[in-house]
């Protein structure tokens, strides 16, 4: 029998891969959504005659001033916050993650809302081109449910993490200052291709062809010595590493322990069968990487 009558070489390829454009995939959707969100925004910052100053009482701490400092210390947060905020576009200043914001005053909706803004549009197509490279990777193996799932906890994973080493004191930060972009989803996701396909090869500054494995690596390196060695410097990106640091720490994890998306997994029903609608043929031929790792 001839390489050519055997059914896996007869099979149509898997839908999915490094690079792949798919209309009704979650990666395109999750591109078009950033891209929306940062056009839309920008449309009504320019529609606005005048972004007015947010007002002193927008940004009153329920906390006890037992002294005179305490009380300053407050007052001296709320002109940063007021002057980070002011000059905003309306959907960044209403969705930017910080710790004065999404802990001090329990607005907890912007540990998922600042993963759709972007800052500049070099930070948005930066990361636009990350997910798009990496994305329909790790989303052929887990499938739409999980990977958005996947890709979200990766970025409060972020979040998270840009708050314990706030806490701990590795990071020197203000806790008026804003931290959006997607690429704390986007460090879980290139994780996650470099378990799923470590000897994928891509092409980095200058054409310098480089395996997604080695870029994970490096990556991580970079963000991890970033915080490390600039975490004690005010104004400097520490902050955004930190946030790297804590997408990649938990893509590895949840590749280790796939299990914990299960809860997304779409409903089954009998013998295996799944509800809804039917998963497209060519899936079938797909290798199942997930016998290559702990369940």
């Amino acid at each position: 029998m001839g390489i050519y009558d055997r059914d896996y070489y007869r099979a149509p390829p898997p839908r999915g891969g490094f690079g792949v454009f798919d209309a009704w995939s979650v990666t395109t959707w999750l591109i078009v959504v950033n891209v929306a969100v940062f056009v839309g925004d920008g449309l009504l910052r320019h529609a606005a005659d005048a972004t007015p100053r947010p007002r002193a009482d927008d940004y009153e701490e329920v906390d006890d001033a037992r002294d005179a400092r305490d009380a300053r210390d407050a007052r001296e947060l709320r002109a940063r916050a007021r002057d980070v905020a002011f000059g905003m576009p309306p959907l960044e200043r209403w969705g930017y993650f910080s710790t004065d914001t999404a802990v001090r005053r329990g607005q907890v909706w912007r540990f998922v809302t600042f993963q759709f803004l972007h800052a500049h549009v070099f930070h948005l197509v930066g990361n636009m081109l990350a997910l798009f490279l990496f994305g329909p990777i790790a989303e052929a193996h887990y499938g739409r449910r999980r990977f958005l799932a996947f890709y979200l906890v990766c970025g409060l994973a972020g979040a998270a993490c840009y708050l314990v080493l706030a806490a701990t004191h590795v990071l020197v930060h203000d806790p008026a200052t804003p931290l959006v972009g997607a690429s704390a989803g986007i460090f879980g996701l290139l994780v996650a291709a470099a378990m799923i396909a470590p000897d994928v090869r891509v092409y980095v500054y200058w054409g310098i062809p480089i395996t997604i494995r080695w870029l994970a690596i490096g990556g991580m390196a970079l963000a991890a010595w970033t915080v490390l060695n600039y975490g004690g410097l005010l104004g400097y990106n520490a902050g955004g590493e930190a946030a790297h640091v804590g997408g990649g720490v938990l893509g590895f994890l949840v590749m280790k322990n796939q299990h914990w998306l299960n809860p997304f997994a779409p409903g089954r029903r009998g013998r295996g069968r799944v509800i809804g609608r039917r998963r497209p043929r060519a899936r079938l031929f797909q290798k199942d990487w997930s016998k290559d790792f702990n369940r």
